[in-house]
């Protein structure tokens, strides 16, 4: 199922990376009327980041400049609140390479077995951290009554593809090997991400499908961040002073994961899922986007090529919005339209 409509009136911009300068063309009009304040100010912290990291002119230092601001907006009081109950374990690298942390998340009424999502948190592959969705999970847990598990992967530039990936799949095998241990249901375990967590959702399930590993659910992807290569109309448009992440913190990111294969042909279907050649075999599939976002396109082409390749998916794409919009105005009638019909998809899919 598609549900989509597209905004007719922006104009194409520049490629170049841009210093914090707005250089896009939208115009307030085009956002969502509900919307506009927020990009006003999201506008505003876009053009902050972007002056901060034109201060530098190595790229790599301009990547740290990005991941220090992001660590400031994931913590703006300098310390993590942890005001809900969860558990906490780490688990062994397959590699024998030090531990995951994962946080645990039940439902107050349980009953055997329980169904699983398995979250990853997003941040560009540069930051964020899973101390900071602890009440949204805990919500999340008895709302569905599953039991949701979201896993504390390593970020780059410090640790570059396939660190944060290896992670990701080490936590959901875990997971697959003790279901009994922790009150899971093996045939109910679905796959949820936004932004780089959206990306490494889908990675860890085309890695699941080409290794034989767990049986997935399914997958709901948010704005998930899918291709490297930056080529898309979209990731052309949302340059400049664009609100929440627009193209030159996108290339940031890449270069952060990838180094200089960023763009290149040498990319792999697990670090960019927009890469892999064939999408057949995946779990049912619920994508999200803006329509005002960097990832609307390859995201739109990504699951017209699932759907292609014969995988349930549900599209939607909100027109006047963007990147990560609902956290910025959670009163707009449009999130709330948006956070009813993904409620909706996983609890239709999480019923036995």
């Amino acid at each position: 199922m598609v549900y989509a409509d597209f905004p007719g009136k922006l104009n194409h911009i520049s490629t170049k990376m841009t210093t914090g300068e707005d250089k896009s063309m939208y115009k307030n009009e085009d956002f969502d009327p509900e919307l506009r304040k927020a990009v006003e100010e999201g506008s505003k912290d876009t053009k902050r980041i972007l002056d901060l990291i034109d201060n530098y002119k190595d790229i790599n230092s301009k990547v740290f400049c990005l991941k220090n601001v992001l660590r400031e907006y994931d913590h703006p009081d300098g310390y993590i609140k942890q005001t809900v109950m969860h558990e906490q374990i780490m688990i062994p690298r397959s590699n024998g390479d030090g531990f995951i942390r994962l946080l645990i998340y039940r439902p107050r009424l349980q009953h055997s077995p329980l169904p699983c999502i398995y979250q990853i948190h997003g941040g560009g592959m540069i930051s964020g951290d899973i101390d900071n969705e602890m009440e949204e999970l805990s919500k999340l847990s008895n709302m569905f009554q599953a039991i949701v598990v979201d896993v504390d992967y390593r970020l780059a530039p410090e640790y570059p593809y396939p660190a944060g990936m290896e992670d990701c799949y080490d936590g959901l095998k875990w997971i697959s090997d003790h279901v009994k241990d922790l009150n899971i249901d093996s045939s109910r375990i679905g796959l949820m991400g936004e932004s780089a967590g959206g990306g490494l959702a889908a990675s860890i399930a085309i890695k699941s499908r080409d290794s034989g590993g767990p049986r997935i659910l399914f997958q709901a992807l948010i704005a998930p961040m899918l291709d490297d290569r930056n080529i898309t109309s979209s990731s052309l448009l949302c340059s400049g002073a664009w609100p929440s992440w627009p193209r030159e913190m996108n290339l940031l990111g890449w270069h952060a994961l990838l180094g200089d294969l960023a763009g290149t042909s040498d990319v792999s279907q697990y670090a960019a899922p927009s890469r892999a050649k064939y999408l057949g075999n995946l779990p049912p599939s619920y994508i999200e986007v803006g329509g005002m976002e960097v990832f609307r396109d390859e995201d739109i082409d990504y699951a017209s090529r699932m759907m292609a390749d014969n995988v349930p998916v549900e599209l939607h794409v909100y027109p006047g919005t963007f990147h990560s919009w609902h956290s910025q105005a959670p009163e707009a009638s449009v999130t709330k339209r948006a956070i009813s019909n993904r409620i909706e998809w996983i609890r239709n899919h999480l019923r036995p």
